[in-house]
């Protein structure tokens, strides 16, 4: 099976680079916004246009009939929004006014998108010459030579927003989670129907994720309902564009808004919720939600959210529901604060169905170690607890960053099927199944590492005193070279005047 990792990328790489003419006179995070907004525009437009020259074909006069458009899900495009008439304004002094007036128009015509399209496009410092370059390229660009239209615009925004994620460091762990992290999560949990729910949304990758899921396994889009939640204002719409570029419908809630203080879907209970919450989150308003009825299993600290989003996410799952998000190692053995009785009383109800340590280096914003975390409500091994260590999985793809591969993912998905099969068997170093007596020997403790053992190792055939024999002999060849060069060094500093 070929690989998917995000560094093998073709189409989407050489618009960045070309859309990168902007970078000069924007920081990073205005940039995002521009180049983000254009994509979208350049999509919908595209996409009426194509329903737009079938309707004219039809010659029934229908091709300006906004019901004809919203039947199948597209946007309707004013006539002011139109690309043609964004690329035939490029290269005047009017065109950052020409694509505000564009997405004004676009917003009026469709309420999903009331106040969330980009409109600072005529501000003095975007330049303008350079801006109608990056026009150029969406115009120039022979989308139907790439594959589906919808499926690469959509891979462009993800591609963009993983290089904004490098760009901005640490500030991008608030709108993106690496996609083979999120990858893991879906082909786990495996999504087909229902309720899915992710309570930090970031730019809506759990839910692109989720769709794509459904699609590659036949299933029908329309069969889960998506909801979502975020309090960044401006990652909120970044969600919005990144399901609506792709057709998804989702409940983001109205507005941004923070989860604990102001839960947009109170009463949801999902069928499957995926997460990657802010790590170790201290200050997070603990004081003020002492006696909340989402603390089952007691009441978090106030200096770390990590079990605070937890059960957040178990009071939202349904009596069957399943659930997988990213926490960072610390909450996998902290007694600290409290954690360690939260930590049983989650365990001794039979919630933690398996535990994944990942591997180092997966993350733009942070070197903290990370496990995956799957809860379930009515599990089929009961009593049962899977752990895997994948902390030697993946590959490097630059000096910083490491991806798990396609084959990583479904190594993981397949043991996790199994043993919800009853048919695995343990590998030391990889995977073990532990009862809830195990997890009770370590202290309530799910550090993989003390289940799964150290991996064997291979047994080369050299007996043992013939091995020591050999080793012993060629350190002792290896200290008298060593002496030898000490002699030497020494000489040659004796010539220049050094004595040691």
């Amino acid at each position: 099976m070929a690989t998917s990792n995000t560094s093998e990328i073709g189409f989407e790489e050489r618009i960045w680079k070309a859309a990168c003419v902007l970078r000069g006179n924007l920081d990073a995070s205005e940039y995002k916004s521009v180049v983000l907004g254009l994509i979208f525009l350049k999509y919908i437009s595209d996409r009426f246009e194509g329903k737009y020259q079938e309707l004219k074909a039809e010659g029934q006069g229908f091709e300006e009939d906004i019901d004809e458009y919203t039947a199948e899900n597209i946007f309707f495009v004013p006539q002011t929004a139109r690309w043609s008439i964004i690329a035939k304004a490029a290269h005047t002094p009017e065109i950052g006014t020409v694509i505000d007036n564009a997405m004004l128009a676009i917003e009026a015509e469709n309420q999903r998108l009331k106040d969330i399209l980009p409109k600072n496009f005529a501000r003095p410092e975007l330049d303008k010459r350079r801006l109608g370059d990056v026009v150029d390229l969406f115009t120039n660009v022979e989308m139907h030579q790439h594959g589906n239209e919808k499926d690469l615009l959509g891979r462009t925004y993800e591609y963009c927003l993983k290089q904004f994620a490098e760009q901005e460091g640490k500030l991008a762990g608030e709108f993106y989670t690496p996609s083979c992290i999120v990858r893991t999560l879906v082909e786990i949990l495996q999504p087909y129907d229902g309720r899915v729910y992710d309570p930090c949304c970031g730019s809506g990758g759990m839910f692109v994720q989720s769709a794509k899921f459904v699609e590659n396994h036949g299933g029908n889009i329309n069969e889960i309902s998506i909801f979502g939640q975020d309090a960044n204002p401006t990652t909120w719409k970044m969600a919005q564009m990144n399901l609506a570029i792709r057709g998804i419908e989702a409940d983001l809630g109205g507005y941004p808004a923070d989860t604990f203080f102001a839960d947009r879907h109170s009463t949801v209970k999902a069928n499957f919720i995926m997460a990657n919450p802010p790590f170790n989150l201290s200050n997070w308003g603990a004081d003020k939600l002492k006696e909340d009825v989402r603390w089952q299993y007691g009441t978090p600290p106030a200096n770390n959210a990590n079990f605070a989003w937890l059960q957040h996410m178990i009071w939202h799952l349904a009596p069957n529901g399943r659930m997988g998000m990213v926490l960072a190692n610390g909450s996998l053995s902290s007694q600290s604060s409290g954690e360690g009785d939260i930590r049983r009383k989650i365990i001794e109800a039979d919630l933690v169905d398996c535990i994944i340590a990942m591997p180092p280096q997966l993350f733009y914003t942070t070197q903290i170690p990370v496990s995956l975390w799957f809860l379930t409500k009515d599990k089929k091994q009961k009593g049962k607890t899977l752990f895997m260590d994948a902390r030697n999985m993946g590959t490097m793809v630059n000096r910083r960053l490491r991806e798990l591969t396609e084959g990583d993912i479904q190594k993981l998905a397949r043991t996790y099927n199994a043993y919800v099969d009853g048919t695995l068997e343990d590998t030391r170093g990889f995977c073990a199944v532990a009862t809830t007596a195990d997890i009770a020997k370590q202290d309530y403790i799910l550090t993989p590492g003390r289940y799964v053992g150290i991996e064997e190792q291979k047994d080369d055939g050299e007996p043992f005193e013939e091995k020591m024999t050999r080793l012993t002999t060629e350190l002792s060849e290896l200290f008298a070279q060593s002496h030898e060069l000490e002699t030497q060094i020494k000489k040659q500093l004796g010539v220049l005047g050094y004595e040691i």
